[in-house]
């Protein structure tokens, strides 16, 4: 066993909630792309308003445990339980957990073309389940605010991540699932994206981060997964990656 089993071990869990349940949780969650095992014995757990970075090198399975989280039709959910907030998501198809509260922003953003930025946030309440109201998204992104008539596609990248993150938060959101929110961004556009991150962990939103900016996920995150082929090689606290400089290098690069 190398020393990072040990740390596994020895890592501090996250604290219950009042009902004894951590707030999120995923269980030995095992998912497949056709006959490609690429989600293999999965757990985390999160609380309430909790950030976690969820990083590893690339083809590592982050992507692919977002998806079986949010109950994407890819990968296929084999085996595992998905709870949140004391609902089983393991049982539910994606339409019902994100009624449930999962709000997954993918990594390509998906902004409708043809549609203003107000406009896809009103397409994103058409359904029931609302969060923040419009008007309480554009007070938190004034960007957006600016341009509220301007085409969602036409808006320069970090403006379309500001996009895709407050319309999953017009939604009713207990989870939010970021797959990559800084690719490609000017670190001054990085550092607005992780102020609005923190303010949505001070609204109590519990939020999972996958980032190949692993350093700036850490600095934001309460606790850090590491996977390595699709199975968790650490699992403990954002402040024990950033201080661990083997850990780093042998699970991320760094």
């Amino acid at each position: 066993m190398s020393a990072e089993t040990s740390q596994v071990e020895a890592a501090p869990q996250a604290a219950a909630n009042a009902n004894g349940a951590p707030f999120f949780s995923a269980k030995d969650v095992h998912a497949y792309y056709g006959e490609s095992y690429i989600v293999q014995g999965v757990s985390l757990e999160l609380n309430k308003g909790e950030i976690l970075a969820l990083l590893g090198r690339n083809g590592a399975g982050k992507t692919s445990t977002l998806r079986a989280i949010a109950r994407m039709a890819d990968p296929e959910l084999h085996k595992g339980e998905i709870w949140l907030d004391g609902k089983a998501l393991h049982k539910m198809p994606s339409y019902d957990a994100a009624l449930a509260g999962i709000q997954l922003v993918p990594e390509d953003r998906r902004i409708i073309p043809g549609l203003t930025v107000e406009e896809n946030m009103i397409l994103a309440r058409v359904a029931p389940g609302h969060g923040w109201d419009i008007e309480r998204i554009f007070a938190r992104f004034p960007r957006l605010a600016e341009r509220r008539n301007q085409e969602g596609v036409t808006l320069s990248g970090g403006e379309q991540q500001m996009l895709a993150i407050a319309r999953a938060l017009t939604r009713e959101c207990k989870l939010l699932l970021l797959d990559e929110p800084y690719e490609g961004l000017a670190p001054v556009i990085v550092q607005e994206i992780e102020k609005i991150l923190v303010e949505i962990r001070e609204a109590g939103i519990t939020t999972v981060i996958v980032e190949q900016n692993a350093v700036a996920a850490l600095k934001l995150s309460d606790r850090a997964v590491i996977l390595d082929t699709g199975q968790v090689a650490f699992t403990g606290t954002a402040k024990e990656v950033l201080e661990n400089e083997a850990l780093r290098h042998e699970y991320l690069a760094i």
